[in-house]
């Protein structure tokens, strides 16, 4: 039967676990409760204690409570549980995982949640998914269900809220542990895509596809850059086709699709063969046109859609997205391969399109060239990232590396 682990601050929130394990109990799961709290006595019984959860990372909930830091609390708290949590999944005795709360409980469960495969169920109840669910989701599967009302205490609308995630977490579940690998699984393949750099990363997955590969494609967002790290990360990938390094753009110079400082590492420190290209690193994204920030109104500034304004990169900044992209492949412990497409890095920025700048592009190669390691192919071809025969001499390449191993 498949086990659902109940993960939270019984101090907080018992009586709603309590109800919640039987709601998970009567869909058919069995169920371990986790208590997490750490100010107050629990309010229910639970299956592994705080104490535990506190001892899994070398703490004593006494002392935490003692101190009276509930900041400092919830923080230790989530390290425990979130041993404890891979415990369990390591041990066969996790299928899924739900959590309840405000922002306190969702920032524990959800830590604990992050850190377990993709795949595995997890599933917060929050009085806070309605709003931004970023720092509770990150770069994982998540699912966020908004409570409604506050959980605190139990009534009509919380019973039925409850209800329905417990039947959600108990179906996923089931299907988690029914889920039987593929035979053959076929080698899977990130890819990173753009808007403006779309047939490029198409061409490369028909490639790849015809050569025995499952391709990946991640949206070039912020969020598909982590989501495509942390997949790495995890080892689910065979091979990385980065093609889209558009978000350290944004990064750099603060657009809103930035991917945090750490983009472009998890390939090259698992390590597994990666192909990188400079894709739309001509371009940083705006929301809408009155989005964009005063001091950035005179620049080039193009209209992609109504919601999206792009800006073309600068010289300058180019330079500096070239030293940072040599220095993130110069870190890489496997096999690196770095392709420039000489007559543009994204759709419009080719000549006679609205980001055709020479100037810009010279100071992004010769950086790139200028700081890259010994370690890193180049492959400098004379066409545009979107011509065909780039994007198979890409897939090409990553394909040798892969066969090669």
């Amino acid at each position: 039967m498949a086990t659902v682990v109940l993960l939270g601050t019984l101090d907080t929130k018992g009586v709603e676990f309590d109800y919640l394990r039987r709601a998970v109990a009567a869909a058919g799961c069995d169920t371990i409760l986790i208590d997490a709290g750490s100010l107050g006595p629990p309010l229910a019984t639970p299956d592994i204690t705080r104490e535990e959860v506190a001892a899994a990372v070398g703490a004593d909930v006494a002392q935490l409570a003692a101190a009276g830091d509930r900041g400092a609390a919830v923080s230790t708290m989530a390290k425990g549980a979130t041993a404890v949590v891979r415990r369990l999944f390591a041990e066969g005795r996790l299928h899924g995982v739900i959590g309840l709360g405000g922002t306190g409980n969702s920032a524990l469960a959800t830590e604990a949640m992050r850190a377990l495969p993709v795949g595995v169920p997890k599933l917060m109840v929050s009085t806070v998914a309605s709003g931004d669910t970023r720092p509770y989701v990150g770069a994982v599967d998540v699912t966020m269900m908004y409570s409604v009302v506050d959980i605190s205490g139990m009534n009509q609308i919380s019973e039925r809220i409850l209800t329905n995630a417990a039947g959600a977490i108990a179906g996923m579940a089931r299907a988690y542990e029914d889920l039987r690998p593929a035979a053959n699984t076929k080698p899977l393949i990130t890819a990173s895509m753009f808007g403006v750099t779309t047939p490029c990363v198409t061409a490369a997955r028909e490639w790849l596809e015809r050569h025995g590969y499952e391709v990946l494609v991640f949206h070039a967002t912020g969020a598909g850059g982590r989501s495509m790290e942390a997949l790495i990360e995890a080892g689910f990938i065979a091979g990385s086709l980065d093609v889209t390094t558009t978000e350290w753009a944004d990064e750099l110079v603060g657009g809103v699709l930035s991917a945090g400082p750490h983009r472009l590492e998890a390939a090259g420190a698992k390590p597994i063969p990666q192909v990188v290209s400079l894709g739309a690193l001509d371009m940083v994204n705006f929301g809408p046109m009155d989005t964009v920030p005063e001091k950035f109104r005179g620049r080039n500034l193009y209209v992609h859609n109504p919601t999206v304004t792009l800006m073309r990169t600068t010289p300058e900044e180019c330079a500096q997205l070239g030293r940072i992209i040599a220095e993130k492949l110069n870190a890489a412990k496997g096999p690196t391969a770095l392709f420039i497409p000489l007559r543009g890095v994204s759709m419009i920025a080719v000549e006679g399109k609205p980001f055709y700048d020479p100037a810009a592009d010279e100071a992004l190669i010769g950086a790139v060239k200028a700081h890259l390691g010994p370690n890193v192919e180049l492959h400098e071809l004379d066409m545009d990232i979107n011509d065909p025969r780039f994007a198979e001499a890409m897939a090409e390449r990553l394909h040798q590396m892969l066969t090669a191993q």
